[in-house]
């Protein structure tokens, strides 16, 4: 079987939530074969002057203070049987990231997300997202939740990064059930259950404010039940174990509640080129998985599938 990935980009800024991301590249490095880029940006603004004393010795200080990690990550990657190379540049990292991934020509990005939301967000935005905007390739991102940022002891009680459960929200657009079929790639290649997911959003109100009629409701759940269930059976018939579920409701709280309730070992989404996050029915749909999801999230834009890739899912 050919593998997922030939060569993973992690890009890590030696936080936890890095650390977390770190985990699932080499996981994934493991399992697919692939050669490891490690990225590390030193944050400096455009328009600084790198040469002025001050600026000197701050990055000089943070070039000495991050080495020793890259080399410590290095080491740890070659004990797993990883080759890595570390990449230190100094800039803007979701634009370095996207940059060093086009150059490198990486089939995935792995990064960490802090999942900022509200004020926090609007003010220091996320890097996790821009990348996905501007990357020519997946982007798997992972959060640690807050209540996981402890001490060491609870640290060490943390599962070991694994993919035996998939969940992939569609919308029946080319861009999500691009995101299916490079899940059931991934199912392939880690045996892994998929579970397909549509949101039906709450029943709409006519022009003259009544509701609409509940028999075209009843026939459009029914229509979408058949296309999902088809859509399962298309991947079963590719040895896949999958199962479709219809839920109604708002999309994005809809998506999240199921997906902590049955507590996925990965979410997988796609992305449209020209706009960034998928808007999956809303836009804000996709950016509030990526925020606030607890599972790995995997958006997928100009999947790399092998040549003469045969379909399951077709649009």
């Amino acid at each position: 079987m050919t593998p997922l990935a030939k060569r993973i980009l992690l890009a890590t800024d030696f936080s936890d939530c890095a650390g977390r991301a770190q985990d699932y590249a080499l996981f994934l490095g493991e399992a697919c074969g692939a050669c490891l880029d490690i990225l590390h940006v030193l944050e400096f603004q455009p328009g600084m002057d790198p040469d002025y004393p001050v600026n000197h010795l701050y990055l000089e200080h943070l070039q000495k203070e991050t080495g020793a990690l890259l080399d410590a990550l290095v080491s740890h990657a070659a004990h797993r049987g990883l080759t890595a190379n570390v990449h230190q540049v100094t800039g803007i990292p979701s634009q370095w990231i996207a940059v060093m991934a086009k150059e490198k020509e990486v089939d995935l990005i792995v990064l960490g997300t802090h999942g900022r939301t509200g004020l926090e967000h609007i003010l220091l935005g996320s890097t996790a997202e821009r990348v996905v905007a501007q990357a020519p390739c997946p982007v798997l991102t992972v959060r640690l939740e807050r209540a996981r940022l402890m001490p060491d002891e609870a640290q060490a009680a943390i599962a070991a990064p694994a993919i035996r459960t998939i969940l992939v929200p569609i919308d029946f657009s080319d861009c999500s059930l691009d995101a299916l079929e490079y899940a059931a790639q991934v199912a392939k290649q880690f045996s892994a259950a998929v579970t397909i997911l549509h949101v039906l959003e709450p029943v709409s109100y006519s022009l003259d404010f009544s509701l609409t009629h509940a028999g075209k409701a009843r026939a459009q759940r029914e229509r979408l039940e058949a296309r999902l269930a088809e859509i399962a059976a298309s991947l079963r018939r590719a040895g896949l174990t999958a199962d479709h579920v219809l839920r109604g409701g708002v999309p994005a709280d809809s998506l999240l509640d199921w997906s902590r309730e049955q507590a996925y070992d990965l979410i997988v989404m796609g992305t449209h080129g020209r706009r960034g996050v998928s808007h999956l029915v809303s836009g804000s749909v996709a950016e509030a998985v990526l925020r606030q999801a607890s599972s790995p999230v995997l958006t997928v834009k100009s999947p790399k599938f092998r040549s003469g890739h045969r379909r399951i899912v077709q649009p």
